[in-house]
């Protein structure tokens, strides 16, 4: 805002730009939800038909939490989908923020989010509270309904431009099989034995289930090299 601009006209700019603008971003992101949790759906069902597996244990199931998450059970792996409410936008030393469209319109970079993230099924089971979850994939939608997705595998690369498109059903589609094929492909990494070698008797008594828990090859491991 100008020294010279009047302060309620500024409140009235942003009310009818900025803040419209986020509502409509909201809308599009919560009916993107929905078709993701549909797509979701239909995926696991379609593996349940095709898959054959010998030992009962090994399941494919879908979950629905609430209004804003569900899950996707896909044999040792957990995968989360969960919608955040607030609107946020990025720095403009964020890759994304280069792109001309970007430019062309402020409100044009403010998105809304929906994170997956892949935690281990027993994590969940065994209520082991210190185990690591990892960020498979960011779905970010904007006003106009375009997308870009930042995230682990494929995911890193497919969508990682904004789209000169709304997203459509099969985007979605394919963010799910790409986010199923990225967890299941990551197998547990065993701590090194020196890390495990000692415990105390409370870890004995109150963490048994959490002795030895493994770590994602290629989630943790990018992770910790990042911040070196």
């Amino acid at each position: 805002m100008s020294q010279q601009q009047d302060p309620l006209a500024h409140i009235r700019t942003i009310l009818e730009n900025k803040s419209a603008a986020k509502q409509v971003t909201y809308k599009n992101l919560l009916a993107a939800f929905a078709v993701l949790e549909t797509e979701s759906k239909r995926i696991v069902e379609n593996l349940k038909l095709q898959v054959k597996i010998k030992d009962e244990d090994v399941t494919v199931d879908f979950i629905e939490v609430n209004e804003h998450e569900f899950q996707v059970k896909l044999a040792g792996d957990l995968l989360i989908f969960v919608l955040h409410t607030n609107i946020v936008t990025f720095d403009e030393t964020h890759a994304a923020m280069q792109q001309p469209y970007f430019k062309e319109n402020e409100i044009n970079r403010y998105f809304g989010q929906i994170m997956i993230y892949n935690f281990m099924s027993d994590s969940i089971r065994y209520n082991r509270v210190n185990d690591p979850g990892y960020l498979v994939a960011r779905i970010l939608i904007n006003h106009e309904n375009r997308f870009l997705v930042e995230g682990e595998g494929r995911l890193g690369f497919l969508f990682n431009q904004i789209s000169s498109r709304p997203i459509s059903n099969q985007d979605l589609n394919d963010i799910v099989q790409h986010s199923l094929t990225t967890a299941i492909e990551n197998d547990l990494m065993a701590p090194p034995f020196p890390q495990v070698r000692f415990i105390t008797l409370h870890q004995k008594l109150e963490k048994t289930s959490e002795l030895g828990a493994g770590q994602k090859i290629g989630f943790r491991m990018k992770y910790e090299s990042d911040i070196k």
